[in-house]
């Protein structure tokens, strides 16, 4: 089965647009996990602009399933993830201004930083994952930099797939994780991943071991509800 890893980055952004602790994180992961949840994912940034620094080490006293702190190896993140030592760290090279995570790494021409950060991360114990786009080269280039797993970033995939492209939309990643399961590497997926999507998507990627997804979920629980929202994904990932 799929694990599902819910990014609580849209909760602390709602929490952050009135101040003060609504909604409050440690509850709602609490919450989470208890709806069955198996991870809980944050992607803190240098402005703090939605998860802060103190919300990463505030969530690792409570959560009890995988923790998985996202985001750009910056001295500031490293220094951070080294403290909180949490189950997984996912390197995203996005940019100190971005909305959001946009592209995966070009794993051939960083590869040297690659190597030396995750160095850092597996001495202490940290599992990690890189995102990357859905093409093998750079699947190949991430097998040599000593990372555990690649996250496949899914926007094209969730992009094509909502213009009806099914085929055509899952073609890449098929293919990108054929090539990561044969060079020994584990295999997580997100971005734009949703209850229309996450079905076809898990179907036609063999050993998918983690998808992370927020927005759309929390977006989705709006109208269903979180509890209803975290089944009906569990549901489709089995």
């Amino acid at each position: 089965m799929t694990k599902l890893s819910v990014n609580i980055n849209k909760l602390a952004t709602l929490r952050n647009s009135r101040g003060g602790n609504v909604p409050d994180l440690i509850t709602s992961a609490q919450d989470i996990e208890a709806f069955g949840a198996e991870g809980i994912t944050i992607h803190p940034r240098p402005d703090e602009r939605h998860i802060r620094y103190q919300d990463a080490k505030d969530l690792k006293k409570i959560v009890t399933t995988e923790f998985n702190i996202e985001g750009n190896p910056v001295p500031k993140f490293i220094d951070l993830v080294l403290e909180v030592k949490p189950t997984q760290v996912t390197l995203v090279p996005d940019a100190e201004d971005a909305i959001t995570s946009n592209a995966g790494w070009d794993t051939q021409k960083h590869k040297d930083f690659l190597v030396d950060v995750i160095k850092t991360f597996k001495e202490n114990g940290i599992r990690t994952s890189i995102f990357v786009d859905p093409d093998v080269e750079m699947v190949k280039g991430a097998a040599k930099t000593g990372t555990d797993r690649i996250e496949l970033y899914t926007e094209s995939f969730a992009h094509q797939f909502a213009e009806g492209h099914k085929e055509k939309s899952i073609a890449p990643f098929a293919e990108a994780a054929k090539m990561a399961h044969q060079l020994g590497l584990g295999i997580n997926a997100g971005h734009d991943l949703n209850l229309d999507n996450i079905k076809f998507f898990k179907e036609h990627i063999p050993h998918l071991l983690e998808v992370s997804i927020g927005h759309a979920l929390i977006c989705e629980s709006i109208y269903l509800g979180l509890e209803n929202v975290i089944n009906m994904y569990l549901h489709r990932l089995k």
